[in-house]
């Protein structure tokens, strides 16, 4: 009894952390400044993109369909990042709670993950249009694609929640100051106090069979 009171004192899950990255950066406001445009142009380009692929309904193909996937991971992706960076730099609210810097890290990671998945699916479409375009409609079908992007959705989410519980369970004892730009998983377990290996054997695990998956669907 002593014993779990005494794990339960020793269990260290601070109210904050401080995100110190880009702390020396010369000339940085221009650059935030310089990002918000970038976000400003991002945000109304995937808008407008999806607006037409909704609104056409000659780009209602499975095609179109990886491209609007595209579209919404980039818009969400952006959304995600760039204002809380803006926040954090420009307007120095540097300090972060730590529920927040956990939905940070995973909706950034999540749809982060999902345009490097779109993107790789893209490519696999144009690999059946160009290698087998006589089988190309025959493949590439809308019930075939909706499959391709669910199971992606789902595989992306999966990992990426399992890699933000593996973090909850850390206690953190070292520091709370996080020497990156954000949330970042290797930043943030690195200030364990406790055991982070099964979190690093976990993403090695998880890198080597999405690799393997990747190789055998091109197989």
């Amino acid at each position: 009894m002593e014993e779990k009171t005494f794990l339960n004192m020793t269990f260290v899950r601070p109210a904050y952390f401080y995100i110190n990255g880009f702390y020396d950066f010369p000339q940085g406001t221009y650059f935030y400044v310089f990002m918000c445009f970038v976000y400003v142009i991002t945000f109304f380009g995937n808008v407008v993109l999806l607006l037409v692929i909704f609104l056409v309904r000659a780009l209602h193909t499975p095609k179109y369909m990886i491209v609007f996937n595209l579209g919404v991971s980039d818009l969400c992706g952006s959304t995600a990042l760039i204002p809380k960076l803006l926040d954090t730099f420009l307007f120095k609210n540097r300090y972060i709670a730590y529920n927040t810097c956990l939905c940070y890290f995973f909706f950034v990671s999540l749809f982060g993950s999902m345009q490097s998945w779109t993107l790789a699916l893209m490519a696999y479409d144009r690999f059946i249009a160009i290698c087998f375009p006589l089988r190309y409609h025959n493949l590439m079908t809308t019930p075939a694609v909706s499959g391709m992007l669910g199971f992606v959705w789902l595989l992306v989410t999966s990992v990426i929640g399992t890699v933000a519980g593996l973090i909850n369970r850390l206690s953190f004892c070292k520091s709370f100051v996080i020497q990156s730009f954000y949330c970042d998983h290797a930043a943030l377990y690195s200030l364990a106090c406790n055991s982070a290996e099964l979190n690093q054997q976990f993403v090695v695990f998880a890198g080597m069979v999405i690799v393997q998956m990747l190789w055998f669907s091109m197989v």
